[in-house]
């Protein structure tokens, strides 16, 4: 992992982590803030920022991944804009929520955990939202939706692209 050299952009979004970097030398331990930055810069962990933090912090490459791929907040690949996340909770599973699932992964033409080529959706599991009454329950981003079914789930899907696509289209007519 070490011998392969990986080209490292020069750009602002790595310049402002070399400025947190820089401000973190004197903290002990500074690997796991750094790349809590670098998630929240890049928006994930490809390997050239992995390089990146590696060479800064002086810490062997093997070291850094070793960090990224034991916690599961850091991501290897880029997620959506937006995250789809269905609740797995007793009272769901005991409601539908898999037939959820099955039907909210061939929508979107990912498996859980995936993201759309588009990356407008990243698709996601969690054990429980404590919204037990609304079962089966989906969060779109912050927001909590209950007492679905397949067809439901793919609606509000369908619907929140179909604002974006709207937003966008105004926002380009307005540039005109």
């Amino acid at each position: 992992m070490e011998a392969q050299a990986v080209h490292v952009p020069d750009n602002e979004q790595y310049r402002e982590l070399k400025r947190f970097i820089d401000a973190s030398r004197g903290v002990p331990g500074p690997l796991i803030q750094v790349l809590h930055r670098a998630q929240k810069i890049f928006g994930y962990l490809p390997l050239e920022v992995q390089h990146f933090v590696a060479r800064e912090l002086d810490v062997p490459l093997a070291k850094v991944f070793g960090v990224v791929t034991f916690y599961n907040f850091f991501r290897l690949d880029p997620i959506g804009d937006h995250i789809v996340n269905m609740c797995l909770g007793t009272a769901c599973h005991v409601k539908g929520a898999s037939e959820i699932i099955k039907a909210l992964e061939k929508e979107l033409g990912v498996k859980v955990g995936g993201t759309t080529a588009d990356r407008f959706y990243t698709l996601s599991t969690a054990r429980c939202f404590g919204a037990c009454g609304l079962a089966p329950v989906l969060m779109l981003d912050e927001e909590v939706h209950g007492r679905l079914n397949p067809q439901k789930a793919i609606q509000i899907l369908r619907e929140m692209k179909a604002r974006a696509a709207e937003a966008a289209a105004a926002e380009t007519k307005e540039e005109k």
